[in-house]
């Protein structure tokens, strides 16, 4: 038996004001922010049914949800560890030693790109232009962006993520 899928009171409450900055009509404007919600609150990735009560709250069609969900990177479609580390590749941030990281992640996570650690920890995700190209590399976690990377500090940034002292709101 599946579990029925629905916003806790607090976050319905939310939707429903950010739905209301809309006009009538242009509830569809809305979809970027909920999907944002839906992911937080539904285990930090959107699978279909989860995409599927976005559409019907947004009284828009499930293709429109999935089109937009499956376009930005921002939105997992399988599940991620507690820590997604978004690895900038693009340009200035390879030129910059953005390979050497990502090889250190992978080798030190034994993890691919896309995929997650044993533990559920981790989850490496190499995106493009992360908009930090002065500050290069640079990674996103969660809200936050870690910039100006070593070796040693993409340690210590694990390490402390290891010892749940990393914010990621």
């Amino acid at each position: 038996m599946s579990e029925t899928i629905a916003f806790k009171p607090e976050s319905l409450a939310q939707v429903h004001k950010i739905i209301a900055r809309y006009p009538e009509g242009r509830q569809k404007s809305a979809l970027l922010p909920v999907l944002h919600l839906a992911q937080k609150e539904f285990g930090g990735w959107l699978d279909v049914p989860v995409m599927d009560y976005v559409a019907e709250l947004l009284s828009i069609k499930p293709i429109e949800v999935y089109e937009v969900a499956t376009f930005y990177t921002m939105f997992n479609m399988k599940p991620v560890g507690k820590y997604v580390l978004e690895v900038c590749r693009t340009g200035p941030c390879m030129v910059c030693g953005s390979e050497k990281i990502l090889d250190h992640i992978r080798t030190k996570l034994n993890i691919k790109d896309g995929e997650t650690t044993e533990d559920g920890m981790f989850t490496l995700k190499p995106a493009e232009c992360l908009g930090a190209c002065g500050y290069a590399p640079m990674m996103q976690l969660g809200k936050f962006f870690h910039e100006n990377l070593t070796i040693e500090k993409v340690d210590e940034i694990l390490d402390l993520c290891r010892q749940g002292q990393v914010a990621l709101d």
